[in-house]
């Protein structure tokens, strides 16, 4: 008798929480989220090279100061961001503050490229990360810039939440 017949049986989808994911981040723009408002986080591709894979599975990237530009009209570039040069490399080896391509679909550029100009938001790179698949993604979001008054408004909001933390820990 199949399992569905059974009395009391229900079915429940799989748990694609407890399943263990390879999601492995390498850099993270942590000051991004203190300088400016983040909107719209895309997923996009970045083309690397051999030795700059290898030096990021290393774990060694710094996105702080880069952000993406607009590159011939249509394409979106990561610029300023540091891979440093891969250790066992040879002369081969990559530059490592080059301007790197982005790879998005047609419409998401399109979308960003419209914010950039008409509401002179900025598109600034928040993460760079390892995939399931292995491969590398950057996160990047369209940027407003915090004035000082949001940026204190920010930090007592994050004091607050700690003290409260701490005050229902220490309670219970």
């Amino acid at each position: 008798m199949p399992p569905w017949r059974w009395p009391g049986w229900r079915w429940s989808p799989p748990e694609v929480a407890d399943q263990p994911s390879n999601f492995k981040v390498i850099a993270d723009n942590r000051r991004a989220r203190f300088d400016y408002f983040l909107e719209n986080p895309v997923e996009a591709g970045i083309m690397l090279t051999g030795t700059e894979v290898k030096s990021l599975r290393q774990g060694r990237a710094n996105i702080a100061e880069s952000y993406v530009s607009i590159e011939n009209g249509n394409e979106l570039a990561l610029v300023n961001a540091d891979i440093p040069i891969y250790t066992q490399g040879n002369r081969f080896n990559h530059e490592p503050r080059r301007v790197r391509k982005l790879l998005l679909h047609r419409r998401e550029i399109d979308r960003m490229m419209v914010s950039v100009q008409r509401e002179g938001l900025t598109i600034i790179a928040t993460k760079i990360y390892f995939n399931d698949k292995g491969t590398v993604k950057l996160e990047i979001a369209l940027a407003k810039g915090k004035k000082l008054h949001d940026k204190r408004e920010t930090e007592a909001n994050r004091d607050w939440q700690r003290d409260k933390a701490r005050l229902l820990r220490d309670r219970g």
